[in-house]
């Protein structure tokens, strides 16, 4: 039985929620079902955090976030707890997963997080013996998850290309550079093959196999959601071979064809095929005039974006949706005292 964390890594749409609640129904593994995003929106934001009143405001921050809530922390013990170890990010971090792990009666925590890998260094250094599990799934079919959830989001293609590559080459280099403590699993291999593909997580988890983790008994919302999406009904997995190829009747050809011309060799490295599409003069035209620049353009935004976040996150660090945020209660006693 292994006791170091678990990372569940990779782009949004692409089967984080679903190994996590495979992975949670472990006996020995709690991994909350919404992802903290810790390392996301609260990395190095506020200075070092031996300084008190800056691990205070770090506190205070994390403490409003809905999905540190979702965690049900105790700030007394967190803080009493923080000051016995190393006074680091990384540490108060894994205080409420920790935490969490206990209160599900479980030895062993993990988190899933969009593009953690972005943190693989700092994490490895920090967890000794970490694993991570980066999800990766057809790019086409990820932006027609994307798509289908967020229907007026404006970066697109373009947008949607950039993260991908970005994902892959962190993929690549986090592999590379910690061949003990990474994996790649590819969305795709998790529906066609769930029990074999759970077998080779458990193995490089260092965890044995557990039968009952293929019909999610410790994620049972998750598992009912998948069976209604589902046509198929399945006795023992609830996924099909639906989740694949939707991109098929979701994303227009000219979009898939702007993917496959900048991501199609890489694709095809992952196993994943190419579309063969022919456009009319017309279609050829408007691809050439409207979808290439635009997207094109949402392409070096998203990568120029995520430069100046990575590289200054005092400044332009990613924020909590404010609709994820709770905001403190007025109180109209309290504006007057504060008016005398």
């Amino acid at each position: 039985m292994g006791t170091s964390p678990i990372y569940i890594g990779g782009l949004d749409r692409s089967g984080k929620t679903t190994l996590r609640a495979f992975l949670h129904s472990h006996p020995n593994i709690a991994i909350p079902a919404v992802g903290s995003n810790m390392w996301t929106y609260f990395y190095n934001q506020y200075g070092n955090l031996e300084n008190p009143e800056n691990f205070e405001r770090c506190l205070g921050d994390l403490l409003k976030y809905k999905h540190v809530i979702f965690l049900k922390p105790d700030p007394d013990r967190i803080r009493k707890e923080f000051w016995q170890g190393p006074p680091t990010y990384a540490h108060l971090f894994s205080l409420f997963l920790i935490h969490f792990a206990m209160n599900e009666g479980k030895p062993r925590w993990g988190v899933q997080t969009g593009l953690i890998e972005r943190y693989a260094d700092q994490i490895v250094k920090a967890y000794p013996g970490v694993k991570f599990i980066h999800m990766l799934r057809d790019p086409r079919d990820r932006y027609a998850g994307s798509l289908e959830l967020w229907p007026d989001g404006k970066l697109r293609a373009g947008g949607s290309v950039s993260r991908w590559y970005y994902t892959t080459y962190l993929a690549r280099r986090n592999m590379r550079k910690y061949p003990d403590s990474y994996t790649v699993v590819r969305f795709e291999d998790l529906i066609r093959e769930p029990e074999n593909t759970l077998k080779d997580i458990c193995e490089f988890i260092g965890e044995e196999y557990s039968p009952e983790m293929l019909t999610m008994p410790g994620a049972t919302e998750h598992r009912n959601k998948l069976i209604r999406r589902s046509k198929i009904k399945n006795d023992i997995s609830p996924l099909s071979d639906e989740f694949i190829g939707i991109y098929k009747r979701i994303v227009p050809k000219e979009e898939v064809i702007f993917i496959q011309l900048f991501i199609g060799r890489l694709m095809q490295s992952y196993g994943y095929e190419l579309e063969n599409y022919h456009f009319s003069i017309r279609e050829k035209l408007q691809y050439l005039v409207t979808t290439f620049p635009s997207n094109l353009i949402r392409m070096l935004f998203w990568s120029g974006q995520e430069v100046l976040q990575q590289t200054l996150p005092g400044k332009f660090g990613r924020k909590p949706d404010p609709k994820r945020v709770v905001k403190p209660k007025y109180s109209k006693k309290k504006e007057l005292e504060k008016k005398a």
